[in-house]
């Protein structure tokens, strides 16, 4: 497959002036200016496939943000070397820009007094769509996302999820290869999370658009993406799939039974029973040592079982032990 996105080695530095308080502060700072270094992003190298869709995750500070910056164009960094859909982005803002889109989940890119279909009337000259595909775009994305209740409403009237809606629909409507998205689902409620994350998943799946998606909601990488970069203090700390991430990090699964009878004591399984609850049981396995289908035989030979289910780790628990025990170091 083609990579749409090549980064190596990238690092961006800041310097920031020492700031001294107090009156001998303030004549300190006027005789001298001390500054310090913060390195955002440091030596960070991945590449990205045509038509993958990419969890870039970490904790606020971790240099996501950053990163989706310099990418996009809006930062030069410092050192490294960035190749995005063919282009340098910095170098070439204007034609770079017209094959991508860049949703911001806490600014807008629409006009803030403009009712919404103002603002994607704007955009359709600004990118020079022709006006039969403007209109097929148009008419797709306002069923998607469900913008008819809302369209000529000012961007300025509009709750957060109205407009990340509208935000998506205005990043799209230019057809763009690739879709930078910067917590799109931050502040939403569970229904507009949903209905977001859907809209994301089909135009991946349909057009095959690159996405890569920073997010602090890790449900929005488990939902969407099969591989995920884990970034830290501005260090690339892993770059896998997402499956994978999970056996090696997750820790035990569970097996949650429900017996058709009571059953005083359960043994011989080799697993630590976590829970009783009447004919309930809670059996914690490491998927390492004993798969579920092998645990679910054992069960099946020695009880009557009304049903079965199998609970996966949690996510933020996975990423929580990596950051806490500093696993990938």
């Amino acid at each position: 497959m083609d990579k749409i996105i090549t980064v190596s080695e990238l690092t961006k530095v800041f310097r920031l002036h020492k700031h001294y308080r107090g009156f001998g502060g303030s004549l300190r700072n006027l005789i001298s200016r001390q500054s310090i270094e913060i390195r955002a992003v440091d030596d960070v190298t991945f590449a990205i496939e045509k038509g993958e869709c990419v969890g870039y995750i970490g904790p606020n500070g971790a240099g996501k943000s950053t990163t989706i910056k310099m990418l996009t164009g809006l930062l030069v960094p410092s050192g490294g070397i960035v190749n995005v859909n063919g282009f340098v982005p910095w170098r070439e803002r204007t034609k770079f820009v017209a094959n991508i889109g860049v949703v911001f989940g806490q600014r807008t890119t629409l006009w803030w007094d403009l009712p919404v279909i103002e603002s994607l009337d704007l955009l359709q000259h600004i990118y020079r769509i022709p006006p039969g595909r403007y209109k097929a775009n148009l008419d797709k994305f306002r069923g998607m996302l469900e913008l008819d209740n809302f369209i000529d409403t000012p961007v300025r009237a509009l709750s957060l999820g109205q407009r990340m809606r509208a935000d998506l629909c205005a990043a799209m409507l230019h057809d763009p290869d690739l879709l930078f998205l910067d917590e799109p689902t931050i502040g939403l409620d569970v229904v507009a999370k949903e209905r977001i994350r859907q809209f994301i998943l089909t135009i991946n799946q349909s057009t095959q658009t690159t996405i890569l998606l920073t997010t602090h909601d890790l449900s929005d990488v488990e939902k969407l993406c099969e591989r995920v970069l884990i970034i830290d203090k501005g260090h690339l700390l892993y770059d896998g799939d997402l499956d994978a991430l999970q056996k090696r990090f997750g820790g035990k699964r569970k097996l949650i039974v429900d017996f058709a009878e009571h059953y005083p004591k359960i043994d011989d399984l080799g697993v630590e029973i976590i829970e009783r609850d009447g004919n309930r049981a809670v059996l914690a396995f490491e998927r390492d040592k004993i798969t579920a289908s092998e645990l679910i035989g054992k069960i099946s030979q020695r009880y009557r079982v009304r049903d079965l289910s199998v609970k996966e780790p949690e996510i933020e628990n996975t990423i929580r032990r990596i950051y806490e025990e500093r696993l990938l170091e």
